[in-house]
Parts: structure tokens; sequence; C-alpha cells
């Protein structure tokens, strides 16, 4: 005799997801196929236990923090080749004013030069991750030498954007590539 608290229980529904109604809980996917263990089928149709979710939980976290150094370290580089591609276009453009006018031009942030002259490295100045500026070379004259640097993370461009290993990039008329670190900074 099945008492009205079993009945009950055996016509609770629970709408499936992507399904068009709702199915009973005991559906032929939840029915026990004769010569199972009755228990552990009801166990199977329960759902997860806290235990398994709890470690599940645990091997995203795990998979996450050995994954995310890596992907901070790409986004550092793919930042750091944006520097060194504004510099070299922006040198490229002073060697075209130099056959022009016959000198260099400084340009910075406070004092932007001719047109063309950006003094950011990116598609618009809150986009970019470099700040650029020329000046002459040290202890020369800017018709002869001129130096570009691009400094990462200030408060005219994106100023979240760090770059430890490198710091601040430089380029020459002369084509001497430097930079502030230690890293491996240019290619």
């Amino acid at each position: 005799m099945v008492t009205a608290a079993r009945a009950s229980r055996r016509s609770i529904s629970f709408p499936l997801v992507g399904s068009a109604g709702a199915r009973s809980r005991t559906g032929p996917s939840c029915t026990p196929a004769p010569g199972r263990d009755r228990h552990a089928w009801r166990a199977w149709c329960a759902g997860f236990t806290l235990v398994e979710l709890m470690i599940v939980v645990a091997i995203v976290g795990i998979l996450g923090a050995f994954a995310y150094p890596t992907y901070a370290g790409y986004i550092v580089r793919t930042r750091r080749t944006e520097g060194q591609v504004a510099l070299i276009e922006a040198m490229q453009r002073q060697e075209r004013y130099r056959v022009q006018h016959n000198t260099y031009v400084a340009f910075s942030g406070d004092e932007p030069g001719p047109e063309g002259f950006t003094w950011w490295s990116g598609a618009a100045a809150s986009a970019s991750a470099y700040e650029l500026d020329a000046y002459a070379c040290a202890g020369r004259d800017i018709a002869e030498c001129v130096e570009i640097r691009a400094r990462p993370g200030t408060a005219r461009v994106d100023a979240r954007f760090r770059d430890p290993a490198c710091g601040a990039l430089t380029l020459d008329s002369s084509g001497r590539q430097g930079a502030e670190g230690m890293g491996r900074c240019w290619p």
C-alpha cells in the first residue's frame, strides 16, 4: 500500500532546461532498470552533492591560478609591442621631417609637435599604453640626433598599465634601442 506522502513525492514534476515542458521525477530516465540497486539509482537522479561541487570549484580555482599569470604576461608583452611599434613609426616620421626641414622635432604631451606627431602609442590617448616624447640626444643638438621615449602607464594614457620588467622604452635616430628595466625588452 502506498502512503499519501509517497504518492505525492512521485507526482512532483521538475522542469528540465531546454525541454518543452516539465517531466516527472519518476519518468523513464530515473526509473531503475530491473536488477539495479534502487537506492543508488535514486541518488544518481537526485543531482550533485556539495562535495562534488566543491571539488569542481577547487579544480577550476587551481587551473585559474596557473592560467592567470600567463595571461597577464601575454597582455604586458602585447602592450610592450604596441610601444615598440609606436617608437618605430614616430622615428620614421622624424626621418621624413628631417629630410624636409633639416632638423628633427621635439614633442611631448605638454608640447605636441607638428601635425602627424602623436604623443601616444595607440589609436587614441585614453586607449594607449605608452606616452611618447622626443628630445635631443644627450650632449647633441636636436638637428643632429633625436631620442624618442615611450613611458608606460602615465596619467595621460592608461595609468593602470605597468611594465616593471622594461619600464620606459627608447629609440634614437642612430638606431639604438634601450629600456630602463633589465628585461628582454626588444626583439
